[in-house]
Order: C-alpha cells, then sequence, then structure tokens
C-alpha cells in the first residue's frame, strides 16, 4: 500500500522512563530537526499528538495575525 505524496509513516516509537522519545532519523532528516531545535508538541484529545518545529509555527502564527490585521509591520 503506497501513501499519497508527502505522506509518511516513520514507524513506532517507545516512551522511555523519563518519557523521551527518539524522532526517527529519516524524520529529523526530512524535517531537518537538529540537535538543539526546539519543538512544539500540540495535542487534541481525540486526535493525539503533533509535533512541529517551533519556528516554522512562529511564521504561520505571524502570517495569520498579519491576515487578521493584528500584526504592525514594523513588528516583523
Amino acid at each position: 500500500m503506497s501513501l499519497p505524496k508527502g505522506k509518511h509513516i516513520f514507524g513506532t516509537v517507545k516512551v522511555g522512563e523519563r518519557g523521551q522519545i527518539v524522532i526517527p532519523k529519516e524524520a529529523r532528516d526530512l524535517f531537518d530537526i537538529k540537535p538543539g531545535d526546539t519543538l512544539l508538541v500540540l495535542g487534541d484529545e481525540e486526535q493525539g499528538i503533533a509535533i512541529a518545529k517551533a519556528d516554522v509555527m512562529q511564521e504561520v502564527a505571524i502570517k495569520i495575525l498579519k491576515g487578521l490585521g493584528g500584526f504592525k509591520p514594523d513588528d516583523k
């Protein structure tokens, strides 16, 4: 079974005793996740957890605010 273009299944991970997981190398490479990067963890009780690079989410938030008129041109 092939996945639609741009969709990926990277496998499973186990949660360690300290609540940590390892992001699979293929996912780190594809999304350019490097040591020291800040990730944003989002949750939906019905759909689950999503992880995104914080800088990408900041760019999205700025675009949304600009679209709503809540962002001044000198802000960024």
